[in-house]
């Protein structure tokens, strides 16, 4: 039985709206020191996000960077409507910006098991970019099964389902503008 089949008992808010834009707001100041001397109007830094989970943190996080960036999104899929991974990561839509020679920032909602991030940024990694770091709201250590590198973290969850925030179960409850464990 997938876990989307059952349903949840209750909420515990983890983390306030007031607390996510704090976290935003760090990370910002953080994309803004590394890459300053590095990215400018003729080399924008090039910030994809991994579709559908990062947009709601993507679409915050780019108004808190104030350096010249450039936006896309890709949308890959390696849970095909499981709870757990089957570590075969397909591309559901690609990147439509040229990416060589390019600072690329992957930003997603959560590193979980860590095979998409690590097969997304592989794939990156063969266009020849500058570089490609990656931004996650939440590190949720729980399920990692493989080691990508995170640059810059939200919050580190060690366990439980996660949702708001862009983070779905089912595909519902990303409109919430905290982040909650279920509880089943």
């Amino acid at each position: 039985m997938s876990i989307s089949s059952k349903k949840p008992l209750s909420m515990e808010l983890l983390h306030n709206k007031t607390e996510i834009a704090q976290m935003v707001s760090t990370i910002g100041a953080q994309i803004d020191a590394d890459y300053a001397n590095k990215v400018s109007e003729d080399n924008r830094l090039l910030i994809i996000g991994v579709l559908n989970g990062a947009f709601i943190f993507m679409a915050d996080l780019v108004r808190a960077i104030s350096l010249p960036v450039e936006m896309d999104f890709i949308r890959l899929s390696s849970y095909e409507d499981q709870d757990t991974s089957n570590h075969h990561v397909v591309m559901l839509k690609a990147p439509e910006r040229t990416m060589e020679g390019r600072h690329i920032l992957i930003v997603e909602d959560i590193a979980d098991c860590g095979y998409t991030l690590q097969w997304f940024q592989g794939f990156l990694l063969k266009e020849n970019p500058s570089s490609v770091k990656i931004a996650v709201a939440v590190d949720k250590r729980e399920r990692r099964e493989t080691f990508v590198p995170l640059d810059y973290v939200g919050f580190v969850e060690n366990e439980g389902f996660l949702v708001g925030y862009g983070l779905d179960y089912a595909q519902s409850y990303r409109n919430l503008d905290g982040i909650y464990r279920l509880r089943f």
